[in-house]
């Protein structure tokens, strides 16, 4: 048995409507509203890795904020955000992901914002 780790390009959280019906912790969703400059907490299930960065030739670390529905499906990004820290930790036996994220940018509409992994400047 190997050790199972996901590599995740972006951050993928559900919607804040499953917080507020009470089927996830609010650390497991995408926040009420998105700021530049805000932290905010993560909480992934599983041991996740997620790529560090200050680098300015790679955006400093930006990666894609996703709205996600769970098995892969995604949304467009509705965010930039620079993961700040990450910590795996086990959880009745089982590994679970947590850390902070700060918001560089919110998005609205149809622009697109990234290619693959690198944030598009604007």
């Amino acid at each position: 048995m190997g050790i199972l780790a996901e590599f995740n390009p972006d951050l993928a959280l559900r919607a804040h409507a499953e917080f507020l019906a009470g089927r996830r912790l609010a650390e497991e969703c995408v926040p009420e509203a998105l700021r530049p400059g805000d932290e905010h907490p993560f909480l992934k299930s599983g041991q996740r890795v997620y790529w560090l960065s200050d680098d300015p030739r790679h955006g400093a670390g930006q990666v894609p904020l996703r709205v996600t529905a769970g098995n892969q499906e995604l949304s467009r990004p509705v965010a930039s955000v620079k993961i700040l820290e990450v910590t795996h930790f086990l959880r009745d036996g089982q590994p679970w992901t947590r850390g902070r994220y700060r918001v560089v940018a919110a998005f609205s509409g149809d622009a697109v914002e990234f290619e693959c992994c690198e944030r598009i400047a604007r």
